[in-house]
């Protein structure tokens, strides 16, 4: 995907609204407007002093999976509005659904976004395990979305170890939204929710990318390890989305393993849950796990998918509101024993998906079992489509570049004035 490339037009037919909620998510957060101090507040104060969850309902691999999906749309509700006692008491799926509730989670990308190169940034996620980096009063903890300590540690980010000689606000702390890469060792930065006590929950990703990068080299963190700095952290550079953005992040060499690019609308805030203003987007070139695999690490000849089940019956994604998939019978579910809130794994057969909108239309499903019950979510429908598109017509990364050549195209066609 060379930065000079000029494509060939790009055309899919609407399988969802995501352009639709995109548009819904900016017009939002423009009209909400949250405690988002407090928010953080509670937040690093959890990820401080919660117990680790040592629940064994808490499959390992999940730790490393590369996105969750995640029933919530960033507003208050019941799983992020509780309080730090409420949350100590969580173990489990809960402790994990209450912590990767207050993630800010990628779509996947199923439609590419309008404005491409002008509205979005793009950078090559590293693969590793996604967690919160918390520094106050002296120490710095990272925690996984299920809740467990990754580390604790001393570190160089503000209030992140006790030195002498050093001394700031009492309430000073710093949340850091990080990907921690084993190979190297390294925390590797993607997004800033707050520094020093100041909440960036509702300030732009313009700005938090600016801010990320001119703060944290300031403190040492990027530095490599010492006796007061146990883990080096390292920003993930961030390019504009357009054709020499794309052709830095999917080709260009860097020090950590990719698992594919994500994609941040400029004008996104920090949206708690799952939000169509950052994308996922994956192919074998940029990553090792396009395609979801089983318990064996093999790629099944079906694709399987997990669904809730509801008091009606329907079975459905995890998207708020969620998307029907289908609908079970009473008899079934009494054979199969299952109950409403029953997280259920079905397999797609040859009838395949048909889907327009963001609705489907048509779903072949196969029941296979019941959910393992380390699992907390369903599947959301943006990764069902995008995980169904990978196997039979996936978006490309021509695709991507020939969006973003039309509309350097578009931009340069010269205005015309209209005469009496």
């Amino acid at each position: 995907m060379a930065p000079h490339d000029l494509r060939r037009p790009f055309k899919r037919r609407p399988i969802s609204d995501q352009q639709k909620r995109r548009d819904l998510s900016l017009l939002r957060q423009s009209q909400h407007r949250s405690d988002a101090q407090q928010r953080a507040r509670n937040l690093a104060s959890s990820v401080i002093s919660l117990q680790s969850s040592s629940s064994p309902d808490v499959d390992p691999e999940t730790l490393s999976e590369p996105m969750p999906d995640v029933d919530t749309t960033g507003h208050e509700s019941e799983a992020s509005s509780f309080d730090i006692r409420q949350a100590s008491s969580l173990r489990g799926p809960e402790a994990r659904k209450w912590f990767a509730s207050q993630l800010m989670l990628p779509e996947w990308m199923i439609d590419v976004p309008e404005n491409l190169s002008r509205d979005w940034y793009v950078l090559a996620r590293p693969a590793g395990k996604r967690c919160f980096v918390v520094s106050a009063d002296g120490t710095t903890v990272s925690r996984l979305r299920n809740g467990s300590v990754l580390h604790h540690f001393p570190s160089a980010l503000p209030g992140g170890a006790r030195k002498k000689g050093v001394s700031g606000p009492a309430q000073s702390y710093s949340i850091l939204d990080c990907i921690f890469h084993e190979a190297d060792q390294t925390y590797y930065v993607i997004d800033m929710v707050c520094w020093r006590g100041y909440s960036l929950y509702e300030c732009t990703a313009e700005f938090r990318f600016f801010w990320l990068q001119s703060k944290l080299d300031e403190t040492g963190a990027c530095d490599p390890p010492s006796f007061y700095h146990k883990f080096r952290f390292s920003v993930v550079p961030f390019y504009n989305c357009d054709q020499s953005g794309l052709h830095s992040v999917y080709t260009g060499s860097l020090p950590y393993v990719k698992d594919g690019l994500l994609l941040y609308n400029k004008h996104a805030h920090y949206h708690t849950g799952n939000t169509p203003l950052v994308l996922i987007w994956k192919d074998e070139r940029c990553s090792q796990y396009v395609i979801d695999t089983d318990n064996n690490g093999q790629v099944p000849n079906q694709q399987h998918i997990v669904l809730g089940l509801q008091d009606d019956g329907k079975i459905v994604t995890s998207d708020d509101p969620p998307v029907v998939v289908n609908c079970l019978n009473a008899d079934f579910i009494k054979q199969s024993g299952l109950s409403p809130g029953s997280l259920v794994r079905f397999a797609i057969g040859d009838g395949g998906l048909n889907c327009v909108d963001g609705k489907f239309e048509k779903a072949d499903l196969q029941y296979i079992s019941v959910s393992n019950r380390a699992r907390a979510f369903a599947d959301s429908y943006s990764k069902i489509m995008f995980q169904y598109m990978a196997r039979h017509s996936p978006l490309k990364a021509e695709d991507l570049a020939s969006v973003v050549s039309q509309e350097n195209q578009q931009d340069k066609l010269p205005e015309v004035e209209m005469s009496d």
